[in-house]
């Protein structure tokens, strides 16, 4: 089916062909004829420095569809904010933007990561690889692009002697509560702001979170953090239902950045020289579990791994525990 403007070229273009084989041209008969084909018409001139509707009301589609099929309100939030800045920047039609215009849009962010640029994009393959596939356009523009190489980097994970000197940083129990919750369960930060106090079974000393793609899984507290967390709500005398909440009145849910700030302000109090953050803590947990002897498919389950491949990052043994292994198998 053609759209608006597929029909609009093509009556012109066969008025123009019936025109051409006749001689001489009659200039006032044929304004007359083009004026009757453009009337049925809706036609709007559009400007070269405003987005281009036709671009707009495809992201429009690609962004129902995309909720549609159930994707989570963060990786939407992103789809919209990088599509939204492209349309921006290209101001286009859809169906006339071509591999050269993708690529100069993205050779305006060579200042971020190679990660960072990689999902910006895979956004925009997902965008137009939808647009061929539904037929709104011939050819996938993004199709000859390549993924940018990613940075070869080992995580940082903690020592069990700077995790001892972390908790010896401690000024309070709540900010104990906060690295202690953040280190047992290994969770994303994303995944522990959003915790509520009835989340927590306190009898089987675990909860369900929600991680990427909305899937549900279930973490596990330590004794320590167990014995602080419970200390730390029993203090509690604000109503809000936020397992983690702002320090001053009014108590509400502390934000991610809110829990950033509060791991690096443990961090400074203590003797560490690393960089501390939640999602260090993570990989603390992580690196800790498979040095003791942790099964990998186990770690990958309590990290909301969707491949084993990604926790396969964390098998970065510490030199005692290669040391310990070389005594232990090494035939003689």
């Amino acid at each position: 089916m053609q759209t608006a403007n597929e029909q609009i070229v093509t009556e012109l273009t066969s008025y123009i062909t019936r025109l051409t084989s006749a001689t001489p041209v009659d200039v006032d008969g044929t304004k007359n004829e083009l004026s009757k084909i453009v009337s049925k018409y809706n036609v709007t001139a559009v400007s070269l420095t405003e987005v281009h509707p036709d671009l707009n009301q495809k992201i429009f589609l690609f962004e129902s569809a995309k909720k549609l099929e159930g994707l989570s309100f963060l990786t939407l939030n992103t789809y919209a904010r990088d599509l939204r800045v492209f349309a921006e920047d290209v101001k286009k039609r859809t169906d006339e933007i071509s591999t050269a215009d993708i690529r100069s849009h993205l050779s305006k962010f060579s200042h971020l990561k190679m990660s960072s640029l990689g999902r910006k994009q895979s956004v925009l393959k997902s965008f137009f690889g939808w647009l061929t596939s539904e037929e709104y356009i011939l050819r996938d523009p993004s199709k000859k692009l390549k993924s940018p190489k990613k940075e070869k980097r080992l995580p940082k994970a903690l020592s069990i002697e700077e995790l001892e000197m972390l908790r010896e940083g401690c000024k309070t129990n709540r900010q104990r509560v906060f690295l202690e919750v953040l280190y047992a369960t290994g969770c994303r930060l994303s995944e522990i702001q959003q915790l509520n106090r009835r989340d927590i079974n306190f009898q089987d000393k675990s909860c369900k979170v929600v991680g990427k793609g909305d899937k549900e899984r279930e973490v596990y507290f330590s004794y320590k953090a167990m014995y602080h967390l419970e200390k730390y709500l029993k203090s509690r005398t604000d109503d809000n239902e936020a397992l983690m909440v702002s320090e001053r009145k009014p108590h509400g849910r502390l934000s991610k950045r809110g829990i950033q700030r509060e791991i690096s302000v443990i961090a400074k109090q203590s003797s560490v020289k690393k960089h501390v953050s939640p999602h260090s803590l993570r990989h603390t947990f992580a690196t800790t579990m498979l040095n003791a002897g942790a099964d990998i498919t186990g770690v990958q389950a309590l990290l909301g791994h969707a491949s084993v491949s990604t926790t396969q990052i964390y098998c970065q043994l510490t030199e005692e525990k290669k040391r310990e292994q070389h005594r232990k198998f090494l035939v003689q």
